[in-house]
């Protein structure tokens, strides 16, 4: 039997999925292929490498060094998250990647980018993150629309694969397993609302058809949830969303606000964690 993880993203709502991620593997729930978006891909690596408590613990250590995301980042290099401090200083100094455990690890890791000259999602294997090319990719799914530079990657241009698949449920239901797990980092009732046209056109006008996936991205989005809701329900497929609404701002710096985000992925798993074992097995 071959299980599938899907992982939203939602920036430093993914600290959710970080608790979730980490309870599997304390746990010891296996799972095949993973396809994770914008921070579902830049947290769920940790479960390829198996780093228990990584994301927690950079995120905690380092959310109030300006070098790491922010306005003063935004203003400084154009990127509200700091390219060379999380892809570089980070990964390989300050709380580094295991990379030889992430290549040995049997698990597909998949991250999702959005091609700005078609709008179309592209979904990129990534079994080894010594590859520059694969690093760029990791890069592009959490790189945000507004506030990040485009991502370059062999004559193509890429940014933040929430854009155009936020939450990949149909390209899992494609892959070859049998078991899905969806991690979302929003309530029950959340639905996606329109983005504002006029600022799309404003920033991305020589691209328009990464435009229209902008416009168009609350329709995706919320198709997603009603396809999730409908597989949930005939129990094809098991989701963990959090229980409770946390207050959390895409950028926070509060250490117990992410903490408590973190949390609530571990409680809420552990509380379903036999409902899951079940479904698994049956």
């Amino acid at each position: 039997m071959k299980v599938g993880l899907v992982l939203e993203g939602g920036a430093m709502r993914g600290l959710y999925t970080a608790g979730v991620i980490d309870t599997f593997l304390k746990e010891k729930i296996d799972v095949d292929t993973i396809i994770g978006v914008s921070a579902g891909a830049l947290f769920g690596m940790n479960y390829k490498s198996k780093q228990i408590g990584r994301v927690l613990r950079y995120n905690k250590a380092y959310v109030g060094n300006k070098d790491y995301m922010g306005v003063y980042s935004f203003l400084k290099t154009g990127n509200v998250m700091n390219e060379e401090f999380c892809f570089e200083k980070l990964i390989d100094d300050l709380d580094p990647i295991d990379y030889q455990s992430y290549q040995e690890s049997p698990v597909d890791f998949y991250a999702v980018v959005t091609n700005l000259q078609t709008g179309k999602a592209e979904y990129k294997l990534l079994d080894t993150l010594d590859n520059y090319d694969q690093v760029e990719y990791l890069r592009a799914s959490g790189s945000m629309p507004f506030v990040s530079h485009i991502i370059q990657v062999n004559g193509h241009e890429y940014l933040d694969g929430g854009c155009s698949d936020s939450i990949p449920i149909k390209k899992m239901l494609e892959m070859d397993v049998d078991k899905i797990i969806v991690v979302l980092t929003r309530p029950l009732d959340y639905r996606k609302k329109p983005s504002n046209k006029h600022l799309n056109k404003l920033f991305y006008h020589q691209y328009p058809h990464f435009v229209e996936t902008l416009n168009n991205r609350y329709l995706n989005y919320n198709a997603s949830l009603d396809l999730i809701t409908k597989l949930e329900k005939e129990k094809k497929i098991f989701v963990l969303r959090p229980s409770q609404l946390i207050p959390i701002g895409r950028l926070e710096k509060d250490k117990e606000v992410i903490q408590q985000m973190y949390d609530l992925g571990v409680s809420d798993c552990n509380n379903q964690l036999e409902n899951l074992k079940k479904y698994l097995r049956g």
